[in-house]
Parts: C-alpha cells; sequence; structure tokens
C-alpha cells in the first residue's frame, strides 16, 4: 500500500531496529557479527485484533526498510530483543498475546516521544 494510502486510512506504522548499524552509532565501538535486524509493525483497528507484521529483514533488506521509514517520517524504536522476538514471527502475522508487552513498551516509548517527554520518565 502506498505511503499516501497509509496516511489517509491513519494507520501506524512502527520500525523496531536492533541497533547495530544506525547513523547515532558510536564509531569507535567494535562491530558485534550480528546482523542488523528491522520489524516493521502497522495497526489497524478495523481490521486486526493487534499489531501486524508488515515488514522485516537483516543486513541490506533491514537497511532498506529503515531507510524508507526515515525518508517518510516514520518512529524507529531500537531494541535488540524486541527486533530478534519480532523478527522470528511471518509477513502478515499479528502480535500475539505473549508479546503484546513488548508492543505496549514500543507505543509508551513512542507516546513519550510524541508528547516531548525525554524518557526519563519511563511509564514501563
Amino acid at each position: 500500500m502506498s505511503q499516501s494510502k497509509d496516511k489517509k486510512a491513519n494507520k501506524k506504522t512502527v520500525h523496531i531496529q536492533d541497533g547495530q548499524t544506525n547513523k547515532n552509532s558510536v564509531k569507535d565501538e567494535p562491530e558485534k557479527d550480528k546482523p542488523l535486524k528491522v520489524t516493521a509493525l502497522r495497526y489497524d483497528p478495523e481490521k486486526n485484533n493487534s499489531p501486524v507484521i508488515v515488514a522485516a529483514g537483516t543486513g541490506f533488506v533491514a537497511q532498506n526498510i529503515l531507510n524508507v521509514a526515515e525518508e517518510n517520517g516514520i518512529p524507529i524504536y531500537h531494541d535488540d530483543s524486541a527486533a530478534t522476538l519480532l523478527s522470528k514471527l511471518q509477513m502478515g502475522q499479528e502480535i500475539p498475546p505473549e508479546l503484546f508487552q513488548i508492543v505496549v513498551n514500543i507505543y509508551v516509548s513512542l507516546l513519550n516521544l510524541a508528547e516531548g517527554n525525554d524518557g526519563s520518565e519511563r511509564l514501563f
């Protein structure tokens, strides 16, 4: 679905990154051998009961997903364990209840960011 259609439908897409390579990483630290992992979620309450995996990848594909997210102003949440767990799900799969806490943490973090909270008052 095109980005303009997504905006009109008012759907939320979030990208979860494992943090191995990003523009803010410290260059002096040795790179881990673990490849970059990215998972993108979308939640459309009219179609789904929970967020759905809409994109996922590692390495080059993951970097492309991040580039698209950045170009379109889509929030990126950095969390190694969230990216690892969510990347094991299938494309189009709804987030299962046992992973809801991860999604809650992501959305609370994004709400804090949107409200201008610097994250020092974490709610989770």
